[in-house]
């Protein structure tokens, strides 16, 4: 099964302001990413090519990487994930850049029903939240993201399974 699936936002911002947030990805100082309600980025080392890392169950390496612009994220968990996730800043004019977020991949085996009925919603609902964090660096988002009750539920339902899963 192919995935296209794209989140951006028209930022009153110039590129390089824009494609700055993409060089926080995973640092200390991660301006783009909702670290706040979802699992943080991380990686093995610095954002840069080779990088190995990911959040929560889902996990990549970083395959191509242009400061300032864009970085992509190859899959490589969870099983049947075959494709990438990349941040995109494409300037529009002097004083406006779209943030684009693009995660483009061919679902096989489990991952043909997982995706559909969990892994989009909360995919989707995460990357809302990122586009208005990265919004809300220069204005108030015009929409903010509200998370649908299936959204609410499956973070519940992954909630408890983390407390009940054994210790490490």
């Amino acid at each position: 099964m192919g995935v296209y699936n794209v989140h951006e936002r028209l930022l009153a911002a110039k590129q390089g302001e824009v494609g700055a947030l993409i060089d926080t990805l995973a640092g200390d100082s991660d301006a783009l990413w909702p670290h706040d309600n979802w699992p943080r980025m991380c990686f093995d080392g610095p954002l840069a090519v080779g990088a190995v890392g990911g959040h929560g169950p889902i996990r990549y390496t970083v395959t191509a990487y242009v400061p300032a612009t864009w970085v992509r994220f190859t899959f490589r968990g969870p099983r049947g994930f075959d494709g990438f996730h990349e941040y995109t800043a494409l300037a529009v004019d002097e004083h406006h850049t779209l943030l684009r977020h693009t995660l483009a991949m061919r679902a096989r085996g489990p991952a043909r029903l997982a995706w559909p009925l969990l892994w989009r919603h909360l995919h989707d609902a995460c990357l809302e939240d990122s586009m208005d964090r990265a919004e809300a660096i220069w204005s108030a988002p015009t929409h903010p993201a509200r998370w649908s009750r299936y959204v609410r539920l499956l973070r519940r339902l992954a909630a408890t399974a983390d407390r009940g899963a054994a210790p490490a």
